[in-house]
């Protein structure tokens, strides 16, 4: 369900109750664990309830659940901010009053020269490039 042990580990708890957070735990995750990992760490982080955009939201945090830190430093790079990887009143403020579609393709574009870049910066991964660009694509603006 996209959430890894590592991320379970740090957020999550014992499903099994033997006593360690492993594999096995993974296993029993249900939709609402997994609903809840995206909600507290993804969701929040990127305080996507204050964003006005829906869509502009959703390839935010999709972003941020696949690449991490990358996800808000990049953007607040595009709009002219500190990248501080932080998402505060600043940068919140700067994507609700930005062109929506403008800042929507921008983020796009963004998102797939990071995926080039990771491909050549480590070859191996190219496997992956035509499910993270299917990925990607379903991320439609929408006013």
């Amino acid at each position: 369900m996209g959430v890894t042990l590592a991320t379970w580990r740090k957020v999550g708890y014992d499903k099994d109750g033997d006593g360690d957070i492993d594999a096995d735990d993974i296993r029993l995750l249900t939709i609402m664990d997994a609903l809840q990992v995206i909600k507290l760490n993804y969701w929040d982080r990127w305080k996507a309830d204050k964003i006005i955009n829906q869509s502009i939201a959703e390839i935010l945090v999709d972003w941020l659940w696949c690449s991490g830190k990358w996800a808000i430093v990049i953007p607040q790079r595009i709009l002219g901010l500190s990248d501080d990887g932080i998402v505060g009143e600043h940068t919140l403020n700067a994507v609700n009053s930005a062109d929506q579609q403008w800042l929507h393709a921008e983020i796009f574009n963004a998102r797939e020269i990071f995926i080039e870049e990771i491909i050549k910066n480590h070859p191996e991964q190219a496997k992956f490039k035509h499910g993270w660009l299917n990925r990607l694509n379903e991320f439609k603006y929408i006013a």
